[in-house]
């Protein structure tokens, strides 16, 4: 399973045999159940994971309520960098919604990818803009689109993810409560 992990490295950057040995060394595969966390809210975010089996929430509790605002599935990075970055405590959860298999590098480790990879700084620079753009891209959808565009979006960017989550969270992710999910799919697909 390491190689999803060398395979999306390789997207970015070239990897010398010698540098896939430090990337092996550095990245530690870990395993959560469903329903096991990444991150509680409240404890500084020590690692980045690389997903390579499974599927993992990000959430936040408002209120006493879950609200859903992104997810992490195979082949993606997981972490909350406004925690890991200053390493201070997170206000925000990671959760795994499935049984996963997640590579894992600790902030000290990472500096010692950057160091010791050719190109190592240059792939962290590209997946944090990465991270920016998709943050920015968030909050306007936040402010400017409705629940149905929301929903559109996320069929569009993960559309294979609603055979794997609940409608539960697909409507904390949308930002509306269940019934109102339900009242929104009616409406899409009766257009069709």
């Amino acid at each position: 399973m390491i190689n999803r992990l060398f395979n999306s490295i390789q997207r970015v950057i070239p990897l010398s045999p010698a540098e896939i040995d430090t990337v092996t060394a550095l990245f530690k595969e870990k395993t959560y159940k469903k329903g096991d966390f990444f991150l509680e809210e409240g404890r500084i975010c020590k690692q980045v994971g690389f997903v390579a089996k499974g599927l993992m929430r990000f959430y936040i509790n408002q209120d006493g309520e879950e609200k859903i605002y992104d997810f992490s599935q195979e082949n993606e990075f997981v972490c909350n960098y406004e925690s890991f970055l200053p390493q201070v405590p997170s206000s925000k959860n990671i959760q795994a919604l499935e049984d996963s298999v997640v590579f894992v590098i600790s902030h000290a480790d990472l500096q010692l990818f950057y160091a010791n990879v050719r190109g190592g700084e240059r792939f962290g620079r590209i997946a944090i803009e990465a991270v920016f753009v998709k943050l920015l891209q968030d909050i306007s959808s936040l402010y400017a689109e409705t629940p149905e565009l929301r929903y559109e979006r996320f069929l569009k960017n993960h559309a294979d993810l609603q055979q794997r989550i609940s409608q539960y969270h697909i409507a904390s992710f949308v930002g509306v409560k269940p019934q109102s999910l339900s009242r929104i799919r009616k409406r899409i697909f009766t257009q069709f």
